[in-house]
């Protein structure tokens, strides 16, 4: 039977234009007019003082540590189940994370957790709008005005979801957002810093070249500029053929994320009634990106074997996402158990805009099968007697 992808890229024939006008313009490289035009765009659409266009995620959230003063001996708050990228974005800098649990319900950063590990070292907090679904930013805000901590959200799954009626990626003082193949808008890889505060903006945009700015507005000024290189910066720019990418993908926001709800709606309502595991629920006070599909399975059925009967049908799995207070980089002190549970019982399922309803339920139907193989629980034993 034809495969069933885990994850594919909405990407046609209006992206493919776009990149034909690049190279027709003769400036790929990046901070050229396209990324221009996408930083403008994108400050106008999030309401926000500034945007950068850089080469990822992970990038952004280097530069926001490095902008936010993050410094050696510091401690970064940081959501145990998600990437890891917080929390490496700290060690770039020489700071400590700290792995704060997760709600059981939503699988973001639970503020209570954050509110009992605030020391006198803490500077600051990292949320992620894990897979999708944001934090609790009211509460979380509550917390970092209290001690006088930073806020930062990692949004790079949540592009096109909102919390309390404000969009994620600008529920924080800095939000990062993620363009890699699997989310809501893309185009490969590349990614953003939001800023509220233009200081950080500015920051963010200079490391991001190696700490002397663009040299395409350096070619086009009258006599020859010679930059100086003030401080460590890094090639951390967004190509001008990404951003011309970008631009038609967040024209297109809506109508992707559209279809990905009607995706998770169908998965919701056909997996509504299987004991051996449960599908993800949404807080009336927000919705979600729908970038990963997660089920949580039953705590007798054996995960391995379902994803590798599901990968021999053709039909792509993964485990969801990660606990990071478990991976040996962090040789972490803190102990997550919830974070940890949802690591092991977790089960990511195809999730794009491309997915046909008959796709979903041949994926559903495998997936029972599946799990009623594989599971040890008693009562489908005893049913299947």
């Amino acid at each position: 039977m034809e495969p069933i992808s885990l994850v594919h890229a909405s990407l046609g024939e209006q992206e493919l234009a776009a990149v034909a006008e690049v190279f027709a313009s003769g400036w790929p490289a990046g901070q050229g007019p396209r990324g221009k035009a996408l930083e403008t765009r994108l400050a106008e659409k999030y309401g926000v003082a500034d945007a950068v266009a850089v080469s990822n995620c992970g990038a952004a959230l280097h530069l926001a540590m490095l902008a936010l003063g993050v410094k050696k001996g510091d401690e970064v708050i940081v959501a145990d189940y998600g990437f890891p990228a917080p929390a490496q974005a700290a060690l770039y800098v020489g700071a400590t994370p700290v792995f704060a649990d997760v709600r059981p319900d939503t699988f973001t950063i639970d503020p209570q957790a954050v509110a009992d590990l605030v020391t006198e070292r803490t500077v600051g907090i990292v949320a992620v709008d894990t897979v999708g679904m944001p934090a609790d930013y009211t509460e979380l805000q509550a917390i970092a005005d209290r001690h006088g901590l930073f806020l930062v959200e990692d949004a790079a799954c949540a592009v096109g979801a909102t919390y309390q009626g404000r969009q994620a990626g600008a529920l924080a003082e800095v939000g990062c957002l993620s363009f890699h193949g699997r989310k809501g808008a893309s185009s490969g890889e590349g990614g953003a810093l939001l800023a509220h505060d233009p200081a950080v903006g500015k920051d963010a945009r200079l490391r991001s070249s190696f700490g002397i700015g663009s040299i395409f507005d350096m070619g086009n000024v009258v006599g020859l500029p010679i930059p100086t290189f003030t401080e460590i910066g890094y090639n951390f720019k967004l190509s001008d053929i990404a951003a011309a990418i970008l631009q038609v993908q967040l024209g297109r926001i809506d109508e992707l994320l559209r279809r990905r709800s009607a995706i998770a709606a169908q998965y919701a309502e056909l997996l509504a009634d299987e004991d051996l595991l449960t599908v993800p629920d949404v807080p009336a006070d927000r919705t979600h990106a729908w970038q990963t599909y997660m089920v949580t399975l039953d705590a007798g059925v054996d995960r391995a074997a379902v994803a590798t009967e599901l990968r021999g049908q053709g039909i792509g799995c993964g485990h969801g996402t990660f606990a990071a207070h478990v991976q040996p980089v962090f040789d972490a002190q803190q102990k997550c158990p919830v974070s940890a549970d949802l690591f092991a019982r977790h089960l990511a399922i195809p999730m794009h805009a491309e997915l046909k309803p008959n796709q979903v339920e041949r994926v559903v139907t495998a997936l029972r099968g599946a799990v009623r193989t594989h599971s040890s629980s008693t009562a489908v034993l005893g049913g299947a007697a």
